[in-house]
């Protein structure tokens, strides 16, 4: 299997290059774009020189503005030409004319129009009323957090031969006489269908083949098929191949990032310590557009429900569009965002009940399907919630320093910090799951499949599957593991041949572990499918099968909502249990991590130590997003402070991650790569509230927060600061 380049070391000769011009403001009416005097080999490209739809497949979004304007940055034209220094030159000397009108930026002033979608769910039913003992409430924030991708978003487009003009020369890249376009992608074929419905050619015509897609936490979903628009739309029109890379600050200013949520939920706790009611109010901010709206929805919604048993539970949940840039998944489509929510919930719950968080999650965890009224499975047996902490909370030590630290905690109450004391400690804890495959079909006309081509003595896989450079090695050697076990060939004789749109069928897109849970179950099935042939008499070498994935779906919250879920989105789920412990330099307030501990029940393992890499991976994400990258709009802009100073993890400051497989069901492949981001922040926040001794509800949870707290109690204990 050939292994693809970055866009940017793609060069082709004959290569012009494109620059996009965009919106300067947040919200009104485009009027017109005044382009300064140029040579006739550099072409400004509107939204009126498109042959096809202004739109790309299956979102609401324009591939150029054509009336409206839904946020800064939003792309108005593209401009092309020969010279990138002068296209640059000549891009900041246009001017886009607008008329400006008031924009929305915040869930305080959200109208009726922009109210994406809307959720009301009520599980359980009234019982005997026992009289409420006291109230938990708390508003549950997380940030926006940025990919960081290892290159900016990019494309090269090359049209078809009889397209060129005569000083172009692209043969050695493109054989074929059909459009070809390199991009980052996770979903190829809706990189195809959107460019198809864009130029209005028929998919024959065009092939996409994936270029490296590095560490993308799912960020190269939907993007990239805007981009390749874009540059698609000028190598039609100026018949040459053109090559379009937004710069580092444009893709941090303009591409998508993980949604921004505020999340209450309030408990009524009755006399006999136990949970009565909860009510919790979802908020997602999705930007302008609105991108995977129903997805993002249920799954946070999904994951503030948690892992737990709720005699009576009312929630509401609200995504909407404001005139930010569109925000959207990042490792997962909502689901950490509720499980931040809820996992520091129910620590809260039982610090007011004085007990260990750990216990209270053991004696309310679920044992059985998932109480969110839809048709998820937990598997046969009850979920390992109990297994998992008892394990985990063994291997980090976890009942023995909480203790200690909560003695300490209570010690230190009501008394000023000396400096020469020990730093204060902190450990939390936090349980998560993640399903396998999508809630939502995003095309009515798209199905998942797989091609497999068995010869004598080898075997040919085929997907449209992308596989990124870190998850490649793992997918290709459980493939070719599956494959050899089941029809009893050497694994260097099975190749796997993966995402290039012209030879291999159309597989979906590269998230929410599909390639562990959807394609890995058609690789087997076509195995031993391909096992029975090859066993009949009457059949002949070489053997074809193609396998194709059909959503099962299913009413979900309730029969009254309207909305379908593929049920098998959420059977087999993966668990984890997560512990943080830290300390609080007495000083600066930065926390310092002493260590993270993950126990997790994955299914079936074909490489730990891949597997392993992946957790390490995502832990150091997710703890970045619980502590380090602060990120914000201002008047619909990333301020520069924001931008330049955005912290992401250093390597010094990485803690020793510990991580243990709970072998419990080894018949399913699991995916995995989510769960730190739904548990490890939770666990920091309440480690870090421990040792502060205060409950924080927000990540990213940074050294300033810290210090208010310990600025507000210091003026409590002493009167004003000087």
């Amino acid at each position: 299997m050939n292994t693809p380049h970055f866009v940017d070391d793609i060069k082709i000769q004959g290569t012009y290059f494109a620059v996009i011009i965009r919106s300067p403001i947040a919200h009104g009416r485009l009027k017109a774009i005044q382009c300064p005097d140029m040579p006739n080999s550099y072409t400004l490209i509107t939204a009126t020189d498109i042959p096809g739809v202004n739109q790309i497949a299956d979102f609401p979004v324009q591939v150029l503005a054509d009336d409206t304007l839904s946020y800064i940055g939003e792309p108005v034209g593209i401009l092309t030409g020969f010279d990138m220094r002068k296209l640059e030159d000549y891009a900041t000397q246009c001017e886009v004319i607008c008329e400006e009108l008031s924009p929305v930026f915040s869930s305080g002033e959200i109208p009726p129009s922009h109210i994406l979608a809307e959720r009301r769910v009520s599980l359980g039913s009234a019982t005997e009323r026992e009289e409420a003992a006291q109230t938990v409430s708390g508003v549950y924030k997380t940030g926006i957090q940025e990919h960081w991708y290892a290159e900016p978003h990019g494309a090269v487009a090359i049209p078809a031969q009889d397209q060129l003009v005569h000083d172009s020369h692209p043969e050695e890249k493109n054989p074929l006489n059909k459009m070809l376009i390199h991009t980052a992608t996770l979903w190829p074929f809706h990189v195809k269908r959107s460019v198809c419905q864009v130029l209005g050619i028929l998919s024959a015509a065009l092939v996409i083949e994936p270029s490296l897609i590095g560490l993308h936490l799912d960020g190269k979903i939907w993007y990239p098929s805007l981009v390749a628009c874009h540059a698609a739309l000028a190598a039609h029109i100026i018949r040459r191949p053109v090559k379009l890379m937004l710069t580092r600050e444009e893709d941090f200013r303009y591409s998508p990032k993980r949604n921004a949520t505020v999340i209450s939920i309030t408990s009524t706790i009755g006399l006999k310590e136990k949970t009565l009611e909860t009510d919790i109010m979802v908020h997602a901010d999705l930007g302008a557009q609105g991108i995977f709206t129903d997805a993002i929805l249920d799954y946070t919604c999904l994951g503030s429900l948690g892992a737990y048993s709720w005699p009576r539970l009312t929630m509401e949940g609200c995504a909407f569009s404001t005139n930010l840039p569109p925000q959207g998944p990042l490792s997962g489509f909502g689901l950490a965002q509720g499980f931040f929510a809820i996992e520091r919930h129910v620590s809260r719950i039982a610090d007011s009940l004085q007990q260990d968080p750990a216990e209270w999650r053991k004696n309310h965890a679920l044992q059985g399907q998932l109480g969110i009224g839809a048709p998820c499975n937990t598997g046969s047996d009850a979920p390992p919630i109990a297994e998992l902490i008892d394990s985990t909370a063994a291997m980090s030590g976890y009942y023995r320093k909480w203790a200690s630290y909560e003695l300490l905690r209570q010690k230190r109450r009501g008394k000023a910090w000396q400096v020469c004391d020990e730093s204060p400690r902190g450990i939390g804890i936090a349980v998560a799951y993640q399903g396998n495959g999508f809630l939502y079909q995003w095309s009515k006309d798209e199905a998942y499949a797989i091609e497999l081509t068995l010869n004598k003595n080898s075997l040919e896989i085929r997907t449209g599957l992308v596989l990124s450079n870190t998850s490649r090695d793992s997918c290709v050697e459980r493939w070719r593991g599956i494959a050899a076990e089941i029809l009893l060939i050497d694994e260097d004789y099975i190749n796997v041949s993966a995402g290039n749109t012209d030879t291999a069928p159309n597989s979906g897109p590269a998230s929410c572990s599909q390639n562990v849970g959807t394609i890995t179950g058609l690789v087997e099935e076509a195995c031993n499918e391909l096992k029975e042939r090859r066993a009949n008499p009457a059949e002949s070498l070489p053997l074809y099968t193609r396998r194709v994935y059909c959503p099962v779906l299913r009413s979900a919250w309730g029969e009254d909502s309207g909305k379908q879920i593929d049920e098998r989105a959420l059977s087999n789920l993966s668990w984890a249990a997560a512990v943080v412990e830290v300390s609080i330099d007495q000083v600066s307030y930065i926390p310092n991590i002493r260590g993270v501990w993950l126990g997790v029940e994955a299914g079936r393992i074909f490489s730990t130590e891949q597997a392993r890499l992946s957790l390490k991976t995502s832990t150091i994400h997710a703890l970045g997003w619980a502590a380090h990258e602060e990120l914000s709009y201002k008047l619909g802009k990333i301020p520069d402070s924001r931008m330049f100073g955005y912290d992401i993890p250093s390597i010094a400051e990485l803690p020793l991650i510990y991580i243990d497989f709970m072998k419990r069901d080894v018949s399913h492949c699991k995916g995995i790569g989510e769960l730190p981001f739904s548990c490890v922040p939770a666990a920091y926040v309440q480690a870090v509230s421990q040792a502060m001794d205060h409950p924080f509800e927000k990540i990213p949870l940074t050294p300033p927060d810290l210090w208010n707290v310990e600025k507000a109690r210091l003026q409590s204990l002493h009167g004003q600061l000087p």
